[in-house]
């Protein structure tokens, strides 16, 4: 494809930001969408100014009679990991022409983001949905020192207003504000009215000579920030004139296939883009993305997802990830029954949310697809999950989902569990959800649903604060509405069990309360208030305070599966964990087998 190829250019990085800006510069809807972190867009700036070449980039000029047979879309400029990582369709109405980028989006897209933007992660150990988990950021170069990470140079950093302040080690410079410098002049004006004073002044408070090699190093630092924007011709690219969408996507497929490999999803995404007439694919299944991972505490689906969910639910034979499979004819019928696609996925996942689950203790979310189908070939019944004459298919569901979920079925090849369980729904004369015959497909193989009793009894290693416990717990607690505030509390608080506790209460061998008093057997769902009043109280001390009568610690006993004829004292720990893993044998043998 060398000979498509019509020139090659080096040009200014400053310009080819402004030209973004402007909006001359689009994105061809087969572009996948931005992934780059901040370590990957802080690396490439720090390679800038190393003078460390950074690639050739790709453009394809698009003109004016042919620009309307695309779909264009923007870069972004202030990216969110949660809210903002779609880019915006373009409007190229009255346009000239447009140039296109088909090999680079992501390092421009970086240039654009720390010049111009902001980017917004999520905070560790913050929910996912909550606002204050996603602080504003922008980039800035630290002109006092270099970075004390061995694999960067120079100290890039993407700070928030309250964390750019400045110290004897530290001067932050927002990056962006070098693009206001239009000569080298001015740099040398913000040095000696800025960087100077500011050195001098932390010298003079701090007792110290004028730090000299910090200054220098800040001469030296922001010079060659300017020339790498401004003067040192840092982007190459070739130019691709032709207006013939295959040999673009031919050019555009091979020059991906050197780097981050380009995903089916993404190509055929691009190709839903192209044949739909009535719709505009990528918008939808993003926004699809979006509103799914909204709903309840939160889910991570994407846009794989969506695809394979779309062959499932339109009863295609072949529910592979093939371009064969994503052929006009099929496209057109996805097209037809979009809206259908989505509100049965959109009911599933609605489901799975109020039985108590999201983005955190979901294993696969292929486990989605066939209660979505189930959905979709009941007729779209509205309020699903919630309409109390599905009560018994919705305890169905459950009972698959979780066996499913804790067999890991979809561990590998997905396609080998929803073509099956495709055809048992389609096959099923009943309007129940067909569980039993589900169960009995896959009897003896690889994806059996059915657990034996070493399987029961290897759920009991579960510990607080893992994936499946909650899994088992909701089993364990079937009248629980998981949708309301609960929270997974030690029985025998956590705080009790350290060595010096023990040997204070005067327990000599400490190893049965040290080495189990994490798992199953410890553990009960507690409503919000229930678990606040709980706390850190002696357990039986508790028991006996907030359940004062004899039917209130009956109730209590069954509902937990607490062993009611066992002291509860805490020196006996090792007799009621014992005793309760019994009771939840029991249970979990009664609703998995």
């Amino acid at each position: 494809y060398v000979t498509m190829i019509q020139g090659f250019f080096p040009n200014l990085l400053g310009g080819y930001i402004a030209s973004i800006h402007s909006k001359k510069y689009l994105l061809p809807s087969i572009q996948r969408e931005f992934v780059w972190g901040v370590d990957q867009i802080t690396q490439l700036f720090d390679s800038l100014m190393l003078g460390y070449p950074i690639g050739s980039f790709l453009f394809w000029e698009v003109g004016k009679q042919n620009g309307n047979e695309f779909v264009f879309y923007e870069f972004l400029r202030n990216y969110h990991e949660r809210d903002c990582r779609h880019n915006t369709k373009a409007s190229i109405t009255g346009s000239e022409s447009i140039t296109a980028i088909l090999d680079g989006q992501q390092r421009l897209t970086s240039l654009y983001v720390g010049l111009m933007g902001t980017y917004a992660y999520k905070k560790p150990y913050f929910r996912y949905d909550n606002p204050k988990a996603y602080p504003v950021r922008k980039l800035y170069l630290n002109l006092l020192s270099k970075s004390e990470d061995d694999d960067w140079f120079y100290d890039f950093s993407f700070l928030t207003n309250d964390e750019c302040s400045n110290d004897e080690d530290h001067y932050w410079f927002a990056v962006g504000d070098i693009l206001k410098f239009n000569e080298l002049t001015d740099v040398v004006i913000y040095l000696q009215q800025k960087v100077v004073p500011y050195l001098l002044k932390s010298a003079q408070d701090s007792g110290k000579e004028y730090d000299t090699e910090k200054g220098t190093f800040a001469t030296d630092t922001l010079s060659k920030l300017w020339k790498a924007v401004h003067s040192d011709g840092t982007i190459s690219y070739y130019l691709e004139k032709s207006n013939e969408l295959d040999k673009v996507l031919n050019i555009f497929i091979r020059v991906n296939s050197g780097g981050t490999q380009l995903s089916y999803s993404d190509l055929l995404l691009s190709i839903a883009s192209a044949q739909w007439d009535q719709l505009d694919a990528r918008d939808e299944i993003h926004q699809a993305v979006d509103d799914l991972n909204r709903i309840g505490r939160g889910f991570n689906v994407n846009k794989d997802f969506i695809l394979k969910a779309c062959l499932v639910l339109c009863d295609f034979p072949d529910i592979a990830f093939k371009i064969d499979n994503f052929n006009h004819t099929n496209m057109m019928k996805i097209q037809r029954e979009w809206e259908n696609i989505i509100t049965a996925l959109r009911e599933a996942v609605t489901l799975v949310a109020r039985l108590g689950f999201n983005r955190d203790n979901i294993t696969s979310n292929n486990l989605f697809i066939p209660i979505a189908y189930y959905i979709k070939h009941m007729g779209l019944p509205t309020n699903f999950a919630a309409s109390p004459k599905n009560a018994e298919n919705v305890r169905k569901i459950k009972k698959w989902f979780v066996s499913a979920m804790l067999k890991r079925v979809f561990s590998s090849q997905p396609d080998g569990v929803l073509r099956p369980i495709r055809e048992i729904i389609q096959k099923n004369d009943k309007a129940d959800f067909p569980f039993e015959k589900i169960v009995d497909r896959f009897k003896g193989t690889n994806r059996t649903h059915e657990f034996t009793d070493a399987d029961i009894e290897n759920l009991l290693f579960q510990k607080f604060g893992q994936g499946d416990t909650l899994v088992v717990m909701s089993i364990l607690y079937p009248w629980a509405d998981m949708n309301n505030l609960f929270h997974v509390d030690h029985i025998f608080p956590k705080a009790e069990f350290t060595e010096r506790k023990l040997r204070r209460r005067g327990i000599v061998d400490i190893t049965d309360f040290i080495s189990n008093f994490n798992y199953i057997g410890n553990l009960q769902l507690l409503e919000g208030l229930d678990n606040t009043s709980k706390k850190d109280k002696d357990y039986k001390e508790w028991f006996e305070t907030n359940l004062p009568t004899a039917e209130a610690k009956r109730e209590y006993c069954q509902r937990h599966l607490i062993p009611s004829d066992i002291d509860l004292s805490f020196t006996n720990f090792p007799e009621f964990f014992e005793a309760r893993e019994a009771l939840i044998i029991e249970k979990l043998k009664k609703e998995l087998q």
